[in-house]
């Protein structure tokens, strides 16, 4: 498919119902509601989709520049062109989600997530964050700077209740994700997540909730799942 053709396509394929769910959660326009499901479905037709990714990014359409994120190749990805998306993505789902996981899967997520999460940019800082738990879920153990892991924890726990909305909510996540992933920090991470205690966030008009840490990681040990890494940090 070419550009043209994928965008066309999309504009096709938008929901207004599903529209107005993603404006609830912070999507900004241009939009056309096209449901993840959907936008899969495209990228079984699309070859060699790296140069395609840039240019669906640049877009400014949430459609476009959500399905940029699943036929991207990370490891093609250049310093600047994943800070040009971090920049240019406008709704959390976008940095949360589609350049984290974009970040993590390249060659430069850990040093851009180091950066990004010292930002006062609350967009930037709560990318790096999201960044770091995707990192920590696909990366071994024994490549992992254990010391660091420890270092954001500590950074994390002090920080948390006094950060923005969408930070705090990266930071929890962040600390799910040690304690999870990490099987040597799992019980430091519980015990992190015990001194944080319930983050409050603001969710808007939706029906989404912030996990308690300790919970969602005591979840997952009573599952035996601590230590099993993901494949990929992408939900393709």
């Amino acid at each position: 498919m070419t550009f043209e053709e994928i965008v066309k396509q999309l504009k096709e394929l938008g929901q207004e119902s599903y529209k107005k769910v993603l404006l609830k959660h912070d999507i900004k326009e241009p939009l056309y509601g096209v449901k993840i499901e959907e936008l899969k479905k495209i990228t079984k037709k699309i070859k060699d989709g790296h140069a395609l990714s840039l240019k669906l990014f640049d877009t400014g359409i949430y459609d476009a520049m959500y399905l940029a994120g699943l036929i991207v190749e990370p490891q093609k990805m250049s310093l600047k062109e994943l800070q040009s998306w971090a920049e240019k993505a406008n709704a959390p789902v976008l940095r949360e989600s589609t350049v984290a996981w974009v970040a993590a899967e390249s060659k430069h997520g850990m040093q851009l997530a180091q950066e990004w999460i010292t930002s006062k940019d609350e967009g930037l800082a709560s990318t790096g964050w999201a960044t770091l738990a995707n990192l920590v879920a696909i990366t071994e153990d024994k490549d992992l700077d254990i010391k660091l892991l420890k270092e954001l924890m500590k950074t994390a726990a002090k920080n948390i209740h006094g950060s923005s909305n969408r930070v705090k909510s990266a930071m929890n996540g962040f600390i799910i994700a040690v304690g999870i992933y990490v099987k040597e920090l799992s019980e430091l991470a519980k015990k992190t997540a015990t001194e944080i205690g319930k983050v409050k966030v603001d969710v808007g008009d939706t029906a989404c909730k912030v996990p308690f840490a300790f919970d969602y990681i005591a979840k997952a040990e009573s599952k035996n799942s601590i230590g099993k890494k993901k494949k990929s940090a992408r939900c393709l």
